[in-house]
């Protein structure tokens, strides 16, 4: 078979944004003179991709006209097929900083001298029309969207880049290849046609024999591509996922797959992500892509409908596979037969044939109450890669994030827990109040709105960063805002367990139990912005407990809680007794 169309619109040529070691230390002499930019984990993702080549054609982070034209028509104004806008986004406070330079220090989390930015447009965009053309909704429970709307910067910073170095790496060396190096291995064992397999989950049997038909079907090779930047909040940590498709490689034949990691920070934008997707592994060296249902889809919103329809990523993938230069493998739903011992296609099943299914969330319900995974599902050693990091929620860390206004309880409820909690297990609990977080950790922050979110973000950081390592930890903040309160849910989620508490109490009821005289104060216009008078408390509307602490006895409204935990299985019913 000839190969694939090689040449999409910019000519196949990479981008390589990477300067040479000569120019390399003339940039280093110059940043010390330039303001400096340090980078989220996101844009460190798309500045690394920028740099090697992934994200050819681009050059830097688009301009304001890029910008409109890629949100309304998928390209670039030169006309070229791209689907999503790469922005650099800044604070009010960083706009302000940087308007009129002309040079911009690009620096990783630690400082790291990355490249320097040659400042194009310095805008506010308007971020419900981003929303609206690239994701189609302006939803909030769409990740990216909430990126978008919750914590992304106001304003946009454009230019192109001159790259110092990629950002450095220091897991996995030999599965990070660069688009360039990629493109040289399938030279050297002149694979010819690649296809490509885009995952953010771990890969079981289904995938396997799914990889193995794409790869029969196209009479080529397979690229397992698996995303290490950001996922979507909650997926398997991608250390897990890389060491389980290690243990899947041995079931491939020889010279038949290859292993490599992809740098991206996903967004989560089914059929534009999709084409994006292609367009990147184009720039990878593969000439086919295999795209499925709900390709880069995030699920479903809060109503339980879909974002995207199922199959509405492959539709535009394939329409515009001849442009960007990347075929498409489209697959349908595998199920696995058990009167056949074999998966077949969805729309290929009997009327009459069984069929057994384990979705990805009945999955993670398994693993987490230690149940069995059968072998018709996955293999032994796949599963065991994940059970050694995801063990039973009876072992797992988890927070509980108790909120309210001033007054409403949340500091007696935080302390009864803690107590009741060390009554029932031998494992360390500790206390994040709001007043002690002051004091302690967040000293020198004010009131002002920005400062509020700064301390409770905190408090969510340190609650994450214990729930990782497997320990219980109680917050009580006021936490007014469903913003901040939504960052530390999804934070938190990914390393374990998160109860989000409501202590709902009557506004005079708190009032009146007030010693410090803070509601007086307010009242009197001595205190500004205090939450409950002159600033809002939004409240929360998914909370997994309501404390109701105006007619509630504090005992009651522990053992809601413990009861919520026993329900999810983070304490055993043996623990609690009857």
């Amino acid at each position: 078979m000839r190969p694939a169309i090689l040449n999409p619109p910019h000519g196949g040529r990479l981008c390589e944004n990477v300067v040479d070691d000569r120019r390399g230390r003339e940039l280093f002499r110059d940043a010390v003179h330039i303001p400096s930019f340090r980078l989220s984990p996101r844009q460190i993702c798309d500045i690394e991709l920028i740099l090697n080549g992934g994200f050819s054609p681009l050059t830097g982070f688009l301009n304001r006209a890029d910008y409109e034209s890629v949100v309304g028509s998928m390209r670039l104004t030169n006309r070229l097929l791209w689907p999503m806008p790469v922005t650099l986004d800044i604070s009010e406070a960083d706009a302000r900083r940087l308007e009129g330079k002309k040079k911009v220090a690009l620096r990783g989390q630690t400082g790291l001298l990355l490249a320097i930015l040659h400042v194009g447009d310095l805008w506010k965009p308007d971020k419900r029309m981003e929303a609206e053309g690239t994701y189609g909704t302006t939803d909030s429970d769409h990740p990216a969207v909430g990126y978008l709307m919750n914590q992304a910067g106001d304003y946009y910073l454009g230019g192109t880049v001159e790259g110092v170095q990629l950002p450095e790496h220091y897991d996995f060396l030999d599965l990070r290849q660069t688009p360039a190096q990629l493109r040289a291995y399938f030279r050297e064992h002149r694979w010819e046609r690649i296809a490509a397999f885009q995952t953010r989950n771990p890969m079981h049997r289904a995938h396997k024999e799914l990889t193995d038909r794409a790869a029969r079907r196209i009479g080529g090779q397979l690229l397992i591509h698996p995303v290490v930047g950001m996922t979507k909040p909650g997926d398997v940590d991608h250390y897990t996922r890389v060491r389980s498709y290690k243990r899947l490689l041995k079931y491939y034949p020889e010279n038949a797959v290859k292993l490599s990691l992809l740098p991206l920070a996903m967004r989560m934008g089914g059929p534009r992500e999709a084409l994006w997707h292609a367009l990147i592994r184009k720039n990878y060296g593969c000439t086919h892509l295999v795209v499925g249902r709900d390709h880069a889809g995030p699920g479903r919103d809060a109503r339980g409908k879909s974002f995207y329809a199922p199959y509405e990523a492959l539709e535009l993938v394939t329409r515009c596979s001849q442009e960007a230069g990347i075929e498409v493998v489209p697959f349908r739903l595998l199920v696995y037969v058990p009167s056949a011992r074999t998966y077949k296609p969805v729309d290929e099943v009997e009327p009459n044939e069984k069929v057994l299914r384990i979705s990805g969330t009945e999955l993670r319900r398994r693993l987490a109450a230690g149940e069995e995974i059968p072998d018709w599902f996955s293999y032994a050693d796949v599963i065991g890669e994940l059970r050694n990091t995801h063990p039973p929620r009876s072992g797992q860390g988890f927070a509980i994030f108790l909120t309210g206004l001033s007054g409403s309880g949340k500091s007696t409820i935080a302390n009864a827990l803690q107590a009741r909690l060390l009554e029932l297990t031998t494992r360390p609990v500790t206390l994040l109040d709001g007043d002690v977080v002051r004091t302690h950790l967040s000293r020198g922050l004010g009131f002002s709105k920005a400062d509020r979110s700064a301390n409770v973000q905190r408090i969510g950081f340190v609650a994450s960063e214990i729930v990782k390592h497997r320990g219980i930890v109680i917050c009580a903040p006021i936490a007014p805002y469903r913003s901040d309160r939504s960052v530390n849910r999804r934070r938190i989620r990914s390393s374990g367990g998160y109860i989000e508490v409501f202590v709902d109490a009557p506004l005079e009821v708190c009032e009146r139990r007030d010693v410090k005289g803070l509601y007086a104060k307010a009242r009197a216009g001595l205190l500004k912005g205090f939450t409950g008078i002159d600033d809002p408390y939004e409240k929360p509307v998914r909370s997994e407990v309501t404390c109701f602490t105006d007619r509630e006895t504090i005992r009651e409204s522990t053992e809601k809680v413990v009861r919520c935990l026993v329900e999810a299985g983070f304490l055993s019913r043996a623990q609690v007794g009857p």
